[in-house]
Parts: C-alpha cells; sequence; structure tokens
C-alpha cells in the first residue's frame, strides 16, 4: 500500500507541476534567481512528501558544516535512489545534480531537472562526461553548488554497509578548478527504503552526516593529486564512525 500511494503522489506532483513551470518561466523573465528559488523550494517541498509517505525517518548531522556564503561540491556514497530524495531536501540554496543519462528523458521530470541545473552524464561517452564536468565548473562559478555521486553507480554490497566504491577523479576539477569547499557526506539506510525491499518500499531510519568542507588548495601536495582517494577514505571513516554509534 505505502508503494503505491508514493508511485500515484509522484505522477500528481508530476502532472501538477505542469502549471507551475510554465507561471515559473514567465517568473524567470523579469527574476531569475527569484524563480529559481521558487523551483528548487516546489521539489524539496515534492521530496519531503515523498520521503514522509514512504516512512522515512531522516536524521541530519554536521548540517553547520555548510558554509551559507559560497557554492560547494557535495559528495557522498552512494546505495539508493532515495540518496538523492534526503539530500536534496536538505540543500539551502540551488543545488544542481550530475546524474546518468537516462533520467533527463522521464516526461516533465527532465524538464524539472534542467530547470534546477542538473546535468546529465553518459557513462560510455568520455568528451560528453568531459562537457558535463566543464559545465559544472561554470555553474559553481556563477553560484550554484554541485552533487554528485563519484561512485559512479549504487553500492550493492548489503552485507557491507561501510563500503564505498572508488571514487571517479574526474568529479573532483570542480572543486580543483573553482576553488570551492567540498562537503562530504555520509548516507546510511537509504537502501533499507527501497532497493533490499525492490520493488516495495519500507519504512526505515536514515541518516545523513555532513562532514567539515575540505579545501583541495589546503591538502598536502600528494593529495591533491588524488583528491578522490582523499575523500572516500574521509567517507569511509564517517560511515564507520556512524554505524557504530548506532548499535
Amino acid at each position: 500500500m505505502r508503494t503505491i500511494i508514493v508511485v500515484i503522489y509522484v505522477f500528481l506532483f508530476l502532472i501538477f507541476s505542469i502549471p507551475v513551470l510554465f507561471v515559473e518561466w514567465i517568473i524567470s523573465k523579469f527574476n531569475k534567481r527569484a524563480a529559481d528559488i521558487s523551483q528548487l523550494r516546489m521539489v524539496q517541498w515534492g521530496f519531503r512528501c515523498v520521503s514522509f509517505l514512504s516512512g522515512v525517518k531522516l536524521t541530519v548531522k554536521g548540517r553547520e558544516n555548510i558554509p551559507s556564503d559560497k557554492p560547494v561540491l557535495y559528495i557522498g556514497n552512494h546505495r539508493s535512489f532515495f540518496d538523492i530524495v534526503v539530500t536534496y531536501q536538505l540543500c539551502p540554496d540551488l543545488t544542481g545534480y550530475i546524474s546518468k543519462d537516462g533520467v533527463n528523458k522521464v516526461p516533465i521530470l527532465g524538464m524539472i531537472m534542467k530547470r534546477l541545473y542538473c546535468l546529465f552524464l553518459d557513462r560510455k561517452d568520455v568528451k560528453q562526461g568531459f562537457k558535463v564536468i566543464l559545465t559544472a565548473i561554470d555553474y559553481v562559478k556563477s553560484g550554484v553548488s554541485i552533487c554528485i555521486f563519484p561512485e559512479g553507480s549504487r553500492n550493492k554490497q548489503e552485507d557491507q554497509p561501510a563500503s564505498v566504491q572508488p571514487f571517479k577523479e574526474g568529479s573532483f576539477k570542480i572543486a580543483q578548478k573553482t576553488g570551492c569547499p567540498i562537503i562530504p557526506m555520509a548516507i546510511t539506510g537509504t537502501d533499507d527504503v527501497f532497493e533490499k525491499h525492490f520493488p516495495w518500499i519500507r519504512r526505515s531510519n536514515v541518516t545523513v552526516t555532513y562532514g567539515e568542507p575540505i579545501l583541495v588548495s589546503e591538502l598536502p601536495k600528494d593529495e591533491q593529486k588524488h583528491v578522490g582517494v582523499y575523500c572516500r577514505s574521509v567517507i569511509q571513516n564517517m560511515l564507520e564512525k556512524e554505524l557504530a554509534s548506532g548499535k
């Protein structure tokens, strides 16, 4: 029943978003920032409703680590579609997510994501991936934060909840070229909502922990060459600490 309710809600949300998108398009002609923020808050409200209907009990830690006066690069471990649902609703300002190519082809959803500065990565096309990173760099320079899950795909090792797959180093060019802080996110419990019970949605406790900002320029020279390795170890340590505290 919970799954059916969520599916119906998402369908209705997307349908009723159409006239709202039109209104916000008109507003953007006069005040683009206002239209962007309005769109952001609408989608965040939608994701909060999805979380509520899914039975997600969300705990947030380290929110004070997110700068309020500058764009950032959010990075996190990735185990579930709900990683996006729970983290996007927490973004204090405009944030574009880098997602796999294909999601943008979903009617209405793709349109909304593009309006919110989301980018779509074709993992098989290196040239296209390079263009996506360059666009993300431009977004950060214009004040829009970017969120990416550097593992590249969902980690399906259910028996090792603290494991993190190797990070794609290319993702970190966004921080290296802009100087923006990297905000590590350790996410636990999201795969308990959906993936472990596919296709059913179940009630779950989810925790999102934000680590202290990482500035590439302040890392030792050897670690600046392998930022992904360093950040992966940070998130893995955060996960281990969170999972240990929950025992």
